[in-house]
């Protein structure tokens, strides 16, 4: 009872406050495609992030996970300073290594993600908005760490605020390249300088440790390769789709990956309070049955959830989007999905982070990588937009697969014939519904209410205990 309070209070608090990090840029999403001219501005928009997200990954290096894993190995307060300040000095000197790479290859960069080195202007503002995000996200840990959930609830709510009380007037001027990147940078400055201030006990020059840094690059550096293959994952389709179709197909496909992509606020509540709960009852005895448990009804959750975004994402377009971007609704259910494989991925993997074996995770996150790459080659070219989102979707299916068969070997995980069943019934539906109704959105819906059906059936006794525990 105590272990399912622990993770609903983080999952709901943690989660609140990232869900609203996610839903305002959401919200905002309609009105921006509507303030520019056409697609191609918005597919550049989006591209800085995904700029942002590589740059990012390199600069944090995996740090963040390592300190959050070190911060509970002791209890003394000294230790857990000593952790945080390590972290953040040697992730300060990685970013502007980062930085300054970023500004020398801009030419390069800009031909890369943009397809067109005129764009190196946006690289800049890239770089920049990579130097504070990455350091950002040591500055702000120890909020989180110590569970401070309002202040936590309170800075993701003005995070996006001041990104876009900067960035509308500024799309209205007809700035339109640039607005959205300069807000990103604005905002993330805002948010440093004040967790900078709130977190300054917790950072000090002479509280690095040499000795810890050793430690905590042993955990993070097998993270790096898996934070890279994640932007593979996630941002390297949007590069693909630019290079062999265009910065218009791309303005499309962001939209879509943005409405797909409300699955990311399930997978950032689940994220918000996964770690502080994993972390704190990674010594328990029934530890293993716990992970698994949390792993199986997130998954049930995520089917069910995307069956409706499969029966819905066409007549959503057509209300939310002008005409230009109404071909994107093909992706989203894909593309809804995807994320949250990739939630299911980091529950499962977390059983090699506790045992201190990360190298597990780049191998089988890469055989998911690798084939997405290859996918998107060959339907790219086919499907256009959609064969990149398959390709997405496949990878970390396959990524899922390999991890829960690797780790149930280990007797680090244990999966029912309930979930199997429940895996089975998604991918029948997922298939019936591009075959047969895809823009239905009464015979898509009648017949996700069917397969829900089944699911909570397999689960009816679940249910049950899971009512009567709350009912407590």
């Amino acid at each position: 009872m105590n272990k399912l309070k622990l993770f609903a209070e983080n999952f709901l608090i943690y989660g609140l406050g990232g869900v609203i990090s996610k839903i305002i840029p959401l919200i905002m999403v309609p009105i921006v495609t509507r303030l520019m001219p056409d697609s191609s501005y918005y597919g550049i928009n989006d591209l800085s992030g995904t700029v942002i997200q590589f740059g990012s990954s390199l600069a944090v290096m995996g740090m963040y996970d390592a300190m959050y894993r070190m911060f509970f190995e002791k209890d003394e307060d000294d230790y857990k300073k000593t952790v945080c300040s390590t972290a953040l000095i040697f992730t300060c000197f990685t970013s502007l290594v980062v930085f300054i790479i970023m500004l020398v290859g801009r030419k390069v960069i800009a031909q890369y993600f943009f397809s067109d080195p005129q764009y190196t202007y946006v690289v800049y503002l890239s770089a920049m908005a990579t130097l504070v995000g990455a350091t950002n996200s040591i500055i702000s840990a120890p909020t989180r760490m110590q569970n401070k959930r309002k202040v936590f609830l309170v800075t993701n709510t003005l995070s996006p605020l001041i990104s876009y009380s900067v960035s509308i007037p500024m799309l209205l001027a007809g700035h339109y390249v640039i607005a959205l990147p300069l807000a990103t940078v604005i905002s993330g400055v805002t948010m440093e300088i004040a967790f900078g201030i709130m977190n300054r006990e917790w950072f000090s020059l002479k509280r690095f440790d040499s000795k810890l840094l050793k430690q905590l690059l042993a955990i993070a550096i097998p993270l790096l390769p898996n934070f890279l293959i994640y932007w593979v994952f996630n941002s390297c389709d949007k590069v693909m789709v630019t290079n062999m179709i265009g910065l218009e197909a791309a303005g499309i496909y962001s939209v879509g990956s943005k409405l797909g992509n409300c699955s990311q606020l399930i997978y950032t509540a689940f994220a918000g309070g996964w770690q502080y709960f994993a972390f704190a009852t990674m010594k328990e005895k029934d530890q293993v049955r716990s992970n698994s448990l949390v792993f199986e009804y997130l998954g049930v959750i995520s089917y069910a959830a995307t069956m409706f975004i499969c029966a819905w994402s066409c007549t959503i377009f057509k209300i939310l989007f002008t005409s230009e971007y109404w071909s994107g609704y093909i992706i989203a259910p894909y593309l809804f999905l995807a994320p949250l494989l990739q939630m299911l991925f980091q529950i499962a993997a977390n059983q090699f982070l506790v045992v201190k074996k990360t190298w597990p995770n780049m191998f089988i996150l890469s055989t998911g990588a690798v084939l997405n790459i290859i996918i998107n080659y060959v339907l790219i070219p086919v499907l256009g937009i959609e064969g990149a989102a398959i390709a997405t979707l496949i990878g970390y299916a396959v990524s899922d697969v390999v991890c829960v068969l690797v780790l149930c070997k280990m007797k680090l995980m244990v999966v029912s014939w309930k979930f199997i069943m429940a895996s089975v019934v998604m991918s029948c539906y997922i298939v019936i519904w591009r075959v047969s109704f895809h823009s239905n959105f009464v015979a898509g819906t009648i017949v996700a209410v069917l397969a829900v059906s089944v699911l909570m059936f397999l689960y009816r006794i679940d249910i049950k205990k899971l009512i009567s525990i709350l009912k407590k």
